[in-house]
């Protein structure tokens, strides 16, 4: 009996770990680039952070760092993606649609454009 609850100790620690650490693959720094949008290719910089369990942060576009930033509203995350609602520069609604391709790469869509991101390290 003893052997047993060793046992179940260390299935329930092993699997609490992999949660853990599943739900906050998306958690960290990213460089997201969205493909031939009218300005051409552009860059962003985030870092999204759990806070009260949910993903938040800020995109700011990185070849102008001192521009305003464009605040994340919310964020729904599954296992494989990622969908974040940002502000628009124009005021309004923005989404960016991401599914894990790996460990650090993320593809996607904004609006009709092509988007990808990756883990900064």
């Amino acid at each position: 009996m003893r052997i047993a609850s060793i046992i179940f100790s260390l299935l329930l620690s092993a699997s609490i770990t992999c949660f853990s650490q599943t739900s906050d693959f998306f958690a960290g720094k990213w460089e997201v680039t969205v493909l031939n949008s009218p300005k051409g290719d552009v860059t962003f910089l985030t870092e999204l952070i759990r806070k009260d369990g949910k993903l938040t942060g800020e995109l700011i576009e990185k070849s102008d760092p001192s521009s305003s930033s464009r605040k994340i509203l919310r964020v729904e995350e599954s296992a494989e993606k990622l969908v974040v609602y940002f502000e628009s520069s124009q005021g309004g609604e923005t989404i960016l649609d991401l599914t894990k391709v790996d460990q650090d790469h993320l593809k996607g869509t904004v609006h009709d454009f092509e988007a990808t991101a990756k883990r900064l390290k």
